[in-house]
């Protein structure tokens, strides 16, 4: 169907009239009965909702789609046009899959395929989110609903380009499908080593930012570049992120090379360039810091409830308290007392250090278009004691935690890479200290063997760390889970996901059971 508006139905409600003073009065009590006043107004379940919605878009009937919004914005329909207009849209056909209901919160992962005129078709996929209202649902619209890439005043351009080239392909040289949730990533790499016959491209420009190409046509005669992709890792990696606000980076620790970008957080590149705190996937560096400082897996070390580190009060979570054990159960329970404490012990040069020799505060290789991290002076013992355990000022994005992971299977921190080492300039190769790889290896084996994420469904080999990390006052938390299992890291990320034990580390199984089979 043609995006466009819908031509309005004319529906007329009748009036009811009450004139008072003596002259008519006109009561339709029955129309306006306690139990229609108590009904919603609108869909009554995500399905419906998502159903209308989808209907009304094919169809470009763009006042019913309105009706559907949570507070759309006052210029809803011309973002919808402007996006038509500016790209030669002759039709668009879009096909959802089944929403995935949290509570009264909702997504729908959907691909939408739209005609550019003699251009070429457009494919990709993109999630709206819905959201229980006065107990009707509603669509949760933002620029994302209309394409990942899209902020807030970004305006499109369908820009011919002189000498196309084919868009990047996997390892293999075989292309990646085109719904994939790594293109972003793979659109912004240039074109291939050698030029091609002309074509268009299609750009989107975020203020502030420079334009981002997230589809190219043309170009048949084109040398694709090779990124470092996997076609059956990414594919993985993919089903295993499903319709989530997750993210998930799979690295070889070997090479550095980025083998899988599955990526459904609803900001741009949001596994590369979204930052987030790391919670107890953090106890990793700093862990590190105290094995290189002279203690071992098992060092007695305590582990209380709740304790004072500094002059800031820190809980277990669920109040576990295991008492005095080795540093390794310590780690595998994740207890946040132990770290704090021992944290506010080692201090901030120490921790700063072991932060560095993981990547953090580094720009990663050119290709990649990413920032490790921030692991900022904590300022007193009550920020180092929360640096320990990933809170405070401490951000990480999934690409840095996984690189993380990648240091400790490798032994040794390796710039992440995504096009073959010969198109970057020479990557950062780091040794870690040797007793703190080895130490490691152990406990964040003890994490999936009897710890945190024993019961994730992790196969055998599998080494890692959870995290859950609080991201408001209300004790909110993200999901976490970084690890490794043989040259294969990676790191997971799932947005106001909870406990990473029981949200994050599933998602890690479900990827490794498809790459080991």
């Amino acid at each position: 169907m043609i995006d466009s508006d819908a031509v309005d139905g004319g529906v007329r409600m009748r009036k009811v009239v009450v004139l008072a003073t003596g002259v008519i009065l006109l009561v339709a009590a029955a129309a306006f009965s306690c139990a229609a006043l108590r009904r919603p107004s609108g869909p009554t379940t995500p399905e419906q909702a998502a159903s209308a919605y989808f209907r009304a878009w094919e169809n470009g009937d763009f006042a019913a789609m309105r009706r559907l919004v949570d507070d759309p914005p006052g210029d809803f329909a011309d973002r919808h046009r402007d996006l038509s207009r500016s790209l030669h849209v002759d039709s668009v056909e879009f096909t959802p899959g089944r929403p995935v209901r949290h509570g009264d919160e909702a997504s729908v992962d959907y691909a939408v395929t739209r005609e550019l005129g003699d251009v070429g078709d457009w494919s990709f996929h993109a999630t709206l989110r819905l959201a229980r209202r006065n107990g009707a649902w509603r669509v949760v619209w933002s620029p994302a609903t209309l394409h990942p890439a899209l902020a807030d005043g970004g305006q499109w351009f369908l820009t011919r380009i002189e000498a196309a080239s084919a868009d990047p392909v996997a390892a293999d040289g075989r292309p990646l499908p085109s719904d994939s949730s790594v293109q972003p990533y793979l659109a912004g790499l240039g074109d291939g080593s050698e030029e091609g016959s002309p074509g268009w491209a299609v750009q989107i420009r975020n203020p502030g930012q420079p334009a981002q190409r997230l589809k190219t046509f043309g170009g048949s005669d084109a040398h694709p570049l090779r990124t470092t992709i996997d076609r059956r890792a990414q594919a993985a990696a993919d089903a295993a992120v499903g319709s989530a606000s997750a993210a998930l980076v799979a690295i070889r620790p070997s090479t550095g090379e980025i083998l899988a970008v599955a990526d459904r957080l609803p900001v741009a590149k949001g596994a590369f360039l979204g930052l987030y705190p790391p919670g107890s996937t953090f106890k990793v560096v700093t862990a590190a810091a105290l094995l290189d400082g002279g203690m071992t897996p098992s060092s007695p070390v305590d582990c209380p409830a709740v304790t004072v580190a500094g002059q800031r009060t820190i809980h277990n979570h669920g109040d576990l308290a295991l008492g005095r054990v080795p540093l390794a159960d310590a780690f595998a329970e994740s207890c946040n007392t132990t770290f704090a404490t021992l944290g506010v012990g080692a201090g901030a040069g120490r921790l700063g250090t072991s932060a560095t020799a993981f990547g953090f505060g580094a720009h990663f290789a050119p290709g990649t278009d990413a920032y490790a991290g921030d692991f900022p002076d904590p300022g007193n013992d009550n920020g180092l004691a929360e640096a320990s355990i990933g809170q405070g000022k401490v951000q990480a994005s999934p690409l840095a935690m996984a690189v993380v992971a990648a240091a400790v299977a490798d032994g040794s921190y390796r710039s992440p890479r995504l096009v073959p080492e010969r198109l970057v300039a020479k990557g950062t190769v780091r040794p870690l200290p040797s007793a703190a790889v080895a130490g490691l290896r152990s406990m964040m084996g003890a994490v999936v063997a009897r710890g945190t994420a024993a019961h994730a469904g992790l196969p055998a080999g599998t080494a890692g760390k959870t995290g859950t990390a609080e991201y408001d006052a209300q004790g909110r938390t993200h999901a976490w889970f970084i690890g490794y299992r043989g040259d294969l890291a990676f790191a997971v990320f799932v947005l106001h996901g909870g406990d990473g034990g029981q949200v994050a580390a599933p998602v890690a199984a479900r990827f490794l059971t498809v790459i080991k089979s």
